[in-house]
């Protein structure tokens, strides 16, 4: 561990950059997170007074390939991304934890007092209860701490700063009390306990392991419960592309029918097929049959399930692409990838509102400013959130531009991907 004022002053000497330039990707922010830790630190010294500190860091995620598809076993490319939440912390003697977290107040748990409360669920605090129980209950020790955690993963936009505060606290875990060696697939799957147990939600393990294991992960989850999960180690940057979200602004009000009819209809083809999602259901009978399946469920049914298929082998594709540095073949897929979910999952505007398209606009813009210099797609759950392009270097400024002239300012987030998940950094 460093003490708190050391780690100021070096951060301050720029001592750090190599380390900042590695973990962010790009040496244009490496000022603003220079500023970021050392306020950090600041506030840790704050809350819990100066002293010895280690910082550990994890990233958001972006779901590359694979649009609604893991909720019928499908397979996933996802990405960390150079936002993170990043934690000051040091060990405590005493058998607590203690959290503060941005500007929220100071959470105490009592590590002798871990049990599920049902009237936590959704909070903050039942994220890391959760995630301190399933170490525990892997055979892993675990110990009192304090820790500031600020993170500049936006709320919202699709890139799970909820599972970056899991993978944060998971590492700090491994950290403080494991040498490192819990595996980032074992914190992944402590963050969808906490969240599917503690927390309340039944959400999958993308995010999660998305953000644990960092870079590009290509993820099957034909047996939700042993996810296969690979890594794909490769460059964006060095191809000359950056990553952009862009929040629509899009209200997700009333639209909850929305997102539930998709896994229904998926799952009603596949019912028909006697299976109960459709990963089980082998394509060619599918296709065979689909006269009548579609007699038997609806046409937008067997639309969503047709993009389903071809989606599962989009990410195959796009695997294939990115181990063989094959920067045109991905992007193609990538561009194929959102239209299918335009014209088959149609995810992109509601039914109830069809006057509202703000990601219509979205894409339809995007491809208006980047013609043959990017692909665009949406991204993540659809109908009102977020659109994902990729886009050459020489054209971020304008597409940026565009799209926060069409939304509001900062509407567009540049990002790269970065080959990190959860780590400790200084």
């Amino acid at each position: 561990m460093n003490h708190t004022t050391t780690l100021k002053e070096n951060l301050r000497q720029e001592k750090y950059q190599a380390i900042l330039t590695d973990l962010y990707v790009d040496p244009n922010r490496i000022d603003y997170q220079t500023t970021r830790y050392i306020k950090a630190i600041e506030c840790y010294e704050t809350a819990f007074g100066a002293g010895g500190v280690s910082i550990y860091s994890a990233p958001g995620r972006s779901e590359i390939g694979g649009n609604h598809t893991d909720h019928q076993h499908g397979e996933v490319l996802a990405a960390s991304i150079n936002n993170d939440a990043i934690a000051v912390v040091s060990p405590l003697d005493e058998p607590v934890v203690k959290v503060i977290s941005d500007s929220y107040e100071l959470i105490t748990i009592d590590l002798g007092n871990l049990s599920l409360q049902e009237s936590e669920k959704g909070s903050t605090r039942a994220l890391i209860k959760g995630v301190l129980v399933s170490a525990q209950e892997r055979g892993y020790r675990i110990g009192g701490f304090q820790t500031y955690i600020t993170s500049d993963v936006l709320i919202g936009a699709g890139l799970s700063s909820s599972a970056a505060f899991e993978t944060i606290i998971g590492t700090i875990l491994s950290g403080l009390y494991n040498e490192m060696k819990i595996s980032p697939i074992e914190i992944a799957m402590m963050g969808q306990y906490a969240e599917n147990v503690y927390f309340g939600k039944p959400c999958g393990l993308m995010d999660q392991m998305a953000c644990s294991v960092g870079s590009l992960v290509h993820i099957d989850f034909a047996d939700p419960a042993k996810p296969v999960v690979e890594k794909v180690t490769f460059d964006m940057a060095k191809h000359g592309y950056s990553l952009c979200i862009t929040d629509t602004k899009g209200s997700h009000a009333d639209l909850t029918p929305d997102y539930a009819a998709i896994p229904a209809e998926m799952k009603s083809v596949a019912a028909y097929l006697g299976k109960e999602v459709l990963r089980d259901v082998p394509a060619n009978e599918f296709f065979r049959k689909l006269p009548e399946v579609r007699k038997a469920t609806s046409d937008r049914s067997v639309l969503r399930a047709i993009h389903f298929f071809c989606e599962n082998e989009r990410v195959r594709q796009e695997v294939a692409a990115l181990n063989r540095e094959d920067i045109s073949a991905f992007l193609q897929t990538v561009a194929a990838s959102g239209d299918s979910s335009f014209k088959y999952l149609q995810n992109i505007y509601s039914g109830q509102d069809v006057q509202t398209q703000n990601i219509s606009l979205a894409l339809a813009v995007s491809e208006t400013v980047l013609e043959n210099r990017g692909v665009c797609r949406v991204h993540g759950g659809g109908f009102a959130g977020t659109i994902q392009a990729f886009v050459q270097k020489d054209a971020v400024t304008e597409y940026k531009q565009a799209m926060d002239d069409l939304f509001g300012k900062d509407a567009c987030s540049v990002l790269m991907i970065r080959k990190y998940g959860g780590i400790k950094v200084l």
